[in-house]
């Protein structure tokens, strides 16, 4: 796919590994939409790219992307916008040691870390399948065993821990994955869930104390952005011909083991659905 310039979408893509990844896809000559909180962030990531020479191709969206209502509009913008997405590349995340909900009643890490990446993925899939080789890179933490997901406490409701929600978003984007794989690889999209491995950015998120202290001490001998960078760039260029692959720091895991079970995929479909309903 080198050489031919591609609509690029990027959320969390105003900070670390997104907001590099941006400015890699703009210097190959794609066209990069990146999706953050931070006004103040995305004009520089505009601002960059006219000092690039690439202001006509760079654009930045806000949005809450824990907000139901802010990634509704976001698909709908874009399918106005773009009719061919090409990639779509979900980087946003954002840890909390204690448990807090969103606007709408929503718990944050559930809405942001999962529930958006569902709603973006199969909302931008009409513009994803117009392109020549669709590609989704969810950038979580593949691999982990189906016992992370508290199938009847999604939200953590009881005994909310910060890592404990993060470890099932995790889970719950590896399952996002087998069901996309399934509805949309028959029809060319290729699904790619990847690990970079620990990395020095800004990891953004309120931490306690022992939590911020456990990070800080991770990060001495944490990859940089651009090490974790290549791995993601790679699939890019060459995105692999199955229609579900998963990556952790450059090893390839078999996705066709129990820990990306097909029946708990539509299970975890199903549910977001019934939940997605009735808001």
């Amino acid at each position: 796919m080198q050489g031919r310039a591609r609509t690029v979408v990027v959320t969390g893509g105003t900070d670390g590994i997104g907001r590099a990844l941006a400015e890699a896809r703009l210097e190959q000559g794609d066209t990069v939409v990146i999706v953050g909180r931070s006004a103040e962030k995305g004009k520089a990531f505009v601002e960059r790219a006219r000092q690039l020479g690439t202001r006509g191709r760079a654009l930045f969206l806000p949005a809450d992307l824990g907000l139901l209502a802010d990634n509704r509009r976001l698909v709908a913008r874009l399918l106005d916008a773009f009719p061919v997405i090409d990639t779509l590349v979900f980087c946003a995340r954002h840890y909390r040691s204690r448990r807090a909900e969103t606007a709408e009643g929503i718990e944050e890490t559930f809405a942001h870390f999962y529930l958006s990446r569902h709603l973006l993925g199969h909302g931008l899939a009409p513009a994803l399948l117009r392109a020549e080789l669709p590609v989704v890179v969810n950038v979580a933490g593949p691999g982990a065993g189906l016992d992370l997901v508290h199938w009847d406490d999604l939200e953590f409701r009881n005994g909310y821990h910060g890592g404990a929600a993060l470890g099932q978003g995790g889970k719950l984007n590896d399952l996002l994955g087998v069901s996309s794989a399934e509805r949309y690889g028959p029809v060319g999209l290729r699904y790619v869930l990847i690990h970079p491995g620990m990395t020095r950015t800004s990891l953004r998120g309120e931490y306690d104390e022992p939590t911020l202290r456990h990070i800080e001490e991770m990060k001495r001998t944490a990859k940089s952005v651009d090490e974790a960078l290549a791995p993601i760039l790679a699939v890019l260029e060459t995105p692999p011909p199955q229609p579900l692959t998963a990556f952790v720091e450059g090893r390839e895991l078999d996705a066709r083991t129990a820990d990306f079970d097909a029946s708990a995929a539509r299970r975890l479909h199903n549910l977001t659905e019934a939940f997605l309903a009735g808001r």
